[in-house]
């Protein structure tokens, strides 16, 4: 090849390097996102306080229900004891109904007109003065057993056959009567003849009833001391029967 060719060749510049980019900046965090941020964690301090305050209300109800079930268990076992008390005493009063209901009979002296009438079987008898030697006769009649008598001894009924005449022996009620503290009252007999009943405070001493009326020249005299008694006082005047 022909060298004057090459010296007339234009000369040959190689290009320079292109410049190397700088790297894009991140960009600012624009309010949008924090805002988001901000709900976010709003939402999640509200969701915790939402389940804290859950819990707080379930061990709230809780403890409620708990106070409540006592109370209730309470009341349920007050009610059956009570319940169990009542049935208790509903038998015990039918049973001493049906007891009472079996009666036995008391008989007076024959000279003294055979004074009789039905009580309780349960009743005891005790005859402190028969009679047999005249004078008064005196029997006293008590649920299960009679305590020795005095002034003040309670007794369900008190049987005595005076030979005081009915006049002397009504006389003696007379000034309570007068006082008011005792109502009398004529009533009749299951044998027809009429007998003063007196009810109150008797002698100062018992709350009951007293029922006097004559046979032949004697004077019966019943008196109940208490008026717990005197229902089956009642019933026993009404079974009454003597021989004039």
């Amino acid at each position: 090849m022909d060298s004057s060719n090459f010296s007339q060749m234009p000369p040959v510049f190689s290009a320079p390097a292109a410049p190397t980019p700088n790297p894009t900046p991140n960009p600012a965090p624009t309010r949008s996102g924090a805002n988001s941020s901000l709900i976010k964690t709003v939402v999640i301090v509200l969701l915790a306080l939402l389940f804290i305050g859950s819990l707080l209300l379930a061990f709230y109800f809780y403890s409620e229900y708990q106070l409540v079930r006592t109370d209730v268990d309470s009341q349920i076992d007050v009610a059956v004891a009570n319940a169990e008390h009542d049935l208790r005493l509903e038998l015990e009063a039918e049973f001493t109904k049906r007891e009472n209901a079996t009666e036995r009979t008391f008989a007076g002296p024959v000279d003294y007109g055979s004074l009789s009438f039905r009580f309780s079987k349960l009743w005891s008898v005790y005859i402190e003065k028969d009679a047999s030697n005249g004078g008064d006769f005196v029997a006293y009649l008590n649920p299960d057993k009679v305590d020795p008598v005095s002034r003040d001894t309670i007794n369900a009924l008190r049987v005595t056959i005076s030979t005081d005449a009915i006049d002397r022996v009504l006389s003696r009620y007379s000034s309570q009567v007068d006082r008011g503290e005792l109502t009398t009252s004529i009533i009749t007999l299951p044998t027809g003849e009429t007998a003063t009943r007196y009810d109150g405070s008797i002698d100062g001493t018992f709350v009951g009833s007293v029922v006097i009326f004559k046979i032949r020249d004697k004077t019966v005299i019943l008196q109940t001391d208490a008026t717990q008694f005197r229902e089956q006082f009642d019933a026993l005047i009404n079974t009454i029967n003597y021989n004039q």
